[in-house]
């Protein structure tokens, strides 16, 4: 396993629409391995593919005690609607204000080409969505209604601190 340089904003790749992966094999799977060492060691919840330079439908999404592998996903089905803070490893240093669905159902491909559905609720739903985004080339900050300064950043995680102490 490699740790692989994140792209940031700015580098065209982050604005390509990804190819579905059709061959698995030692390739791809050294790719998921290389984005899961990538994500744990730039403190991420999710990774896509584009971010680290490869043009595959390829995320990693880290749920704490398991890291779950996405190739081709898709979404199957949403409902509800959150309202959160989001940011991105390839837009370092900023955050934004997206509405996003409270429950999402995907159906994806493990590394071995296996077809398999996954749910999730709240920030899991979030990070789908949000990874999912780039592979069809877009960033978070397309769809916030809001980019937060600085000041305003870190006095939403103070008060976050201060509600969970």
């Amino acid at each position: 396993m490699a740790l692989r340089k994140i792209l940031t904003e700015g580098n065209p790749t982050l604005n390509k629409v990804c190819r579905p992966v059709t061959v698995f094999d030692d390739r791809i799977a050294t790719l998921i391995d290389d984005m899961k060492e990538t994500v744990i060691h730039a403190n991420g919840v999710g990774l896509a593919a584009p971010q680290v330079g490869v043009l595959r439908r390829v995320v990693v999404v880290d749920l704490g005690d398991e890291i779950v592998e996405l190739v081709n996903p898709r979404i199957l089905e949403q409902e509800g609607e959150q309202d959160g803070l989001e940011g991105c490893l390839s837009v370092p240093d900023r955050f934004g204000l997206v509405k996003r669905p409270e429950r999402v159902k995907l159906e994806a491909q493990d590394r071995h080409g296996d077809w398999f559905e996954y749910e999730g609720e709240g920030l899991i739903a979030r990070c789908f969505c949000h990874e999912l985004e780039h592979l069809d080339g877009h960033l978070y900050t397309e769809r916030a209604y809001r980019m937060l300064t600085e000041e305003e950043y870190e006095e939403l995680m103070r008060q976050n601190e201060e509600e969970s102490e």
